[in-house]
């Protein structure tokens, strides 16, 4: 399943965004707080703890409300440094996937179980998976609905791609399609939507947009000189990094493409950037290597934050790398993430709303999508979706502040390098006060879930700059905050390697699909107490920092 992210919407849909390197790492945080019981030679190895996590998945089926119709498929699994083990699994019905079917098996060192948490619980069982609404007439809904959200505009090339699901996350299971349509929007940039509707009575269930609205040296547009890893070919340098799973940065000279959810009918190129003298770009515009500079370090930094922070190597985990491509359309106000080809993608901008959108925080944030779809995969709507989207601002502003680059210092703005006057403020959010932008929610509310994912987030953002830093007026690295709470309360923070390592482990471990705010509440605070034990300092700073933005 592909999803594509991206860090900004159109400036039509009002304008909005659809120090010190971090000391400790997740890793070592858990060699600390969780028992020693096993040193690295007595871990379990990955097979064994796919092994023992068959056998508890078939001893407890019924419990898992797992069926002779029903399959799973593993996505993830992490092994702590203390033997316990979490196994991440997507179940299928009668072979149609299940939306709300994802569930984390956690395990013991010695393989036997502990718990499960499941996105969403009840059994499974449809009287049919035939749909009496025809596939044409569920896409030609759903190319209706990408009209609707981008009215004024003459789309080209709607194309729409239904596939039968099951739909658990919208009450009880129900047979329906799963539509992604993509088009071509005015300027030629790509547009796209996913629908749900219900199989049998064609009512809609839910709809989100999927593109939302993100050794040599380089001058960057906005980093300052950087170092870059390069590749020699011949007499020349490929911008092409080796050691960090070859991730390369390419051209892609003002083209767009069409090629969403595997229905691909052009693609822009992506040819790798070369040099004769390893010394890259000018730090202008005017230099079509500059933005290439700065998606490359992007890379980099998210790379080697993931790496060395939390001990993943590569966005997926398996040392491979991704690629980028710059110069991507006609003043394109955005940059996204795209899993169907594992790369980033970079707007150059407007020039009046924004620049080109290759900021450090911007990458951290879109890669970290990626790290999202291949752990908790949390669903892209509702509050699921609001999670998402902080998700990657949480763990893109961390990028930043590890990177501890002095062109670029450690902030909890997003986007703030990418803005232009046109813009009308400092940044795109703002993590200590969200509805500083004049959209995005501070406190947690019922309604919240019917927000766009980019300010419902609001609420996420709030609560990991508490975290991090306390309530209050402050100045951190030589830019002023206050950060309000919603109950009156005084928060003290605990720092941002904590914050990182928090939500890093509950996103990894505890989250899943459905996950809504009250649900990370639990995950952050099952984490701190995996970390640093339930009595602790940090478990109660997290308890206080959710209900100090009304999440209970």
């Amino acid at each position: 399943m592909s999803r594509i992210r991206q860090y900004v919407s159109s400036v039509r849909r009002s304008r909005r965004l659809a120090a010190a390197g971090v000391v400790a790492t997740t890793a070592t945080l858990l060699a600390a707080a969780l028992s020693p019981a096993a040193d690295a030679a007595d871990r379990p190895t990955r097979a064994i703890a796919l092994r023992n996590a068959a056998t508890v998945v078939a001893d407890r089926a019924n419990a898992l409300g797992l069926t002779s119709v029903q399959h799973t498929r593993v996505r993830d699994v992490i092994i702590d440094k203390n033997g316990a083990q979490h196994i991440r699994y997507d179940r299928t019905y009668r072979e149609l996937p299940v939306l709300g079917g994802d569930f984390v098996v956690h395990l013991a060192p010695d393989g036997t179980y502990r718990n499960t948490d499941r996105a969403t619980g009840g059994t499974l069982d449809l009287p049919s998976i035939t749909p009496t609404l025809s596939a044409p007439k569920a896409a030609d809904s759903a190319a209706s609905a990408l009209r609707a959200a981008h009215l004024g505009q003459t789309l080209r090339k709607v194309t729409a791609k239904p596939r039968l699901v099951v739909d658990a996350l919208h009450g009880s299971p129900r047979l329906a399609w799963r539509t992604d349509v993509a088009a071509l929007d005015t300027l030629g940039n790509p547009v796209a939507r996913t629908v749900l509707t219900d199989a049998r009575t064609g009512a809609r269930i839910d709809a989100w947009d999927s593109i939302e609205t993100a050794t040599g040296d380089g001058q960057s547009l906005y980093g300052g000189t950087v170092p870059l890893e390069t590749t020699s070919s011949g007499s020349a340098y490929q911008l092409k990094d080796a050691t960090r799973g070859n991730t390369y940065t390419g051209d892609a000279a003002n083209k767009t493409d069409l090629c969403i959810f595997g229905i691909c009918f052009s693609r822009a190129p992506a040819t790798v950037f070369t040099d004769t003298d390893n010394h890259w770009g000018t730090g202008a515009t005017s230099d079509r290597s500059s933005a290439a500079v700065d998606a490359q370090y992007g890379t980099d930094e998210t790379w080697d934050y993931y790496k060395n922070v939390h001990g993943r190597n590569g966005i997926a985990g398996d040392g491979k790398g991704s690629y980028n491509r710059v110069h991507y359309g006609n003043s394109y106000n955005n940059a996204f993430w795209d899993d169907s080809c594992f790369c980033m993608t970079y707007g150059d901008g407007d020039g009046t709303t924004f620049g080109p959108l290759v900021a450090l925080d911007v990458a951290g944030h879109e890669m970290s999508h990626g790290v999202t779809s291949k752990t908790a995969a949390l669903t892209y709507s509702g509050e699921p979706g609001g999670l998402n989207e902080a998700t990657s601002d949480i763990l893109g502003t961390l990028v930043e502040w590890y990177a501890n680059n002095a062109s670029d210092p450690g902030d909890y703005l997003i986007g703030e390098k990418i803005v232009r006057p046109g813009f009308g403020k400092a940044a795109l959010r703002f993590m200590d006060q969200p509805s500083k932008d004049g959209n995005s929610a501070d406190c947690w509310s019922s309604s919240v879930g019917n927000l766009d994912v980019h300010y419902s987030s609001g609420v996420a953002n709030h609560f990991a700059y508490l975290l991090a830093e306390g309530s209050g007026a402050r100045t951190v690295n030589g830019v002023s905050y206050n950060s309000p709470t919603c109950n009156g309360s005084t928060v003290t923070g605990i720092g941002r390697d904590k914050l990182g390592a928090i939500w890093y482990r509950a996103l990894t471990v505890y989250m899943t699909s459905s996950t809504k705010y009250a649900g990370a509440r639990a995950a952050t605070l099952n984490a701190a107490r995996d970390l640093y034990g339930a009595s602790s300092t940090e478990y109660a700073a997290v308890a206080a920092a959710w209900s100090a933005v009304s999440v209970s």
